[in-house]
């Protein structure tokens, strides 16, 4: 005798469905991401191969990009480490004023950037309260590269340790608590069980303080000095350009810094699922 099923519900969706999401997810990056950098790019096809060639590699340019990426990746390599730190702490230690202390890392994302690269000038130069104490001794550390590298770091701090504070949370202490009865040191530890579990999200971390620090203009202004093959970073260049309305010559050395930044978000993707098959193996 044949049994009677009650006939199944449609599943109840708070948003459309699929189809109507997609096109506008589609819709909504086409127009906030596609068509600008389209602009960007069909702009540049305005200038002949050996005016692109030499807007994008005139010496004065390419000093300004040893400076924007070195010191981008400098800063971010820098916020690897003590983001990891700040992110460990606030983790796994409870200590009067965290909450205070938690706040202060969003900060440099709440603070316009003329303010933070203003602050770090009143606080680096000569006469500020830290550069006053330095210059003595011969170390300067605003209107030079020192000056962007630290700026560089101030902004980007909070990516690392935003991305990496939730792994860490949900990382299983058991795992350390076995490992630790198993014999092992705090170092060994660390590099079998802890870092295989937050490495893809320190790649991520580094990676976007690394773009963030490579668009940045801001902060770096202020503090840098902005002398031409010294500390003249890429951001300037495009301004100035567009200020001397060469705006063909700006757009390409934009898509020069955009092939850049594409290419290195591919490395760390990359990078990134390496270290998950590599976990999940």
């Amino acid at each position: 005798m044949p049994t009677l099923t009650a006939p199944r519900r449609p599943t109840r969706r708070v948003l459309p469905g699929f189809k109507v999401t997609l096109g506008f997810t589609l819709f909504y990056l086409s127009v906030i991401v596609l068509i600008p950098l389209s602009a960007l790019v069909f702009k540049t096809f305005t200038l002949t191969w050996d005016q692109f060639v030499a807007a994008v590699s005139s010496p004065r340019v390419v000093a300004s990009y040893q400076l924007t990426f070195g010191a981008s990746f400098l800063a971010a390599l820098v916020n690897a480490v003590f983001g990891l730190l700040v992110a460990w702490v606030l983790v796994r230690y409870s200590f009067p004023g965290k909450k205070i202390v938690d706040a202060l890392v969003d900060l440099p994302f709440a603070l316009p950037t003329a303010v933070a690269g203003i602050s770090l000038t009143a606080l680096l130069a000569s006469n500020g309260w830290v550069g006053s104490l330095l210059e003595p001794y011969g170390i300067n550390l605003a209107f030079n590269r020192n000056g962007v590298v630290i700026a560089l770091i101030f902004i980007g701090l909070p990516f690392v340790v935003r991305t990496v504070q939730p792994v860490l949370e949900d990382a299983e202490k058991e795992l350390e608590e076995a490992a630790a009865s198993l014999g092992a040191t705090r170092w060994q530890t660390f590099r079998y069980v802890i870092f295989p579990a937050i490495g893809p999200a320190l790649l991520t971390g580094f990676a976007m303080a690394f773009a963030r620090a490579i668009g940045e203009y801001g902060s770096v202004i202020f503090i840098a000095g902005n002398m031409p093959m010294v500390s003249e970073i890429t951001p300037l260049i495009i301004i100035g350009k567009l200020e001397q309305y060469d705006y063909a010559g700006a757009t390409a050395v934009a898509v020069v810094m955009l092939g850049f930044s594409f290419a290195m978000l591919l490395v760390i993707n990359a990078l990134q699922a390496w270290q998950r098959k590599r976990a999940g193996a």
